[in-house]
């Protein structure tokens, strides 16, 4: 079982996305995704989001929430997500070397390659759902089942 962090840097408007196009071998290449990584032993999951981010953009967060937990599935593989937004950070953004960092409109953001469970939790945490269980179930890239909170979403 894989366990990492995600988190949406929200500013003014603008959200900060990782377009992912630098790293080998890797499942997210080419989309857009959130700033985040893996978790290392004894970690939190405050603090594996904190050293990510700081990490792969520079910055330091100054002010964050724990929205959820998100469940991906695929034939052999499952990953638990640990989601967060923030809205301040202290620093400068430096260049990532697992793709370039760019500050994007939300409205936008849809229409970028990104996953598409990643539009599912993006829209709770866009309309400020309370902390939620999101479960996504793949076939290759294609989401075919989602469930939030137990309960199943019709998947279109």
């Amino acid at each position: 079982m894989l366990q990492t962090t995600l988190c949406y840097l929200d500013v003014d408007g603008k959200t900060l996305m990782l377009h992912r196009i630098k790293k080998k071998n890797d499942v997210n290449h080419d989309k857009w995704i959130g700033i985040g990584g893996k978790f290392e032993h004894g970690e939190s999951p405050e603090e594996c989001m904190l050293r990510e981010f700081r990490e792969e953009t520079g910055l330091v967060l100054t002010a964050w929430a724990y929205r959820g937990i998100v469940t991906f599935v695929s034939q052999d593989w499952c990953e638990y997500m640990h989601l967060f937004t923030a809205d301040r950070y202290e620093g400068t953004i430096r260049e990532c070397d697992e793709g370039t960092l760019e500050w994007v409109d939300w409205d936008r953001i849809p229409a970028l390659p990104i996953w598409e469970g990643d539009k599912v939790f993006l829209r709770l945490l866009r309309d400020g759902a309370p902390f939620f269980s999101l479960k996504l179930v793949y076939e290759g890239e294609r989401l075919v089942r989602a469930a939030l909170n137990g309960k199943e979403l019709g998947i279109a």
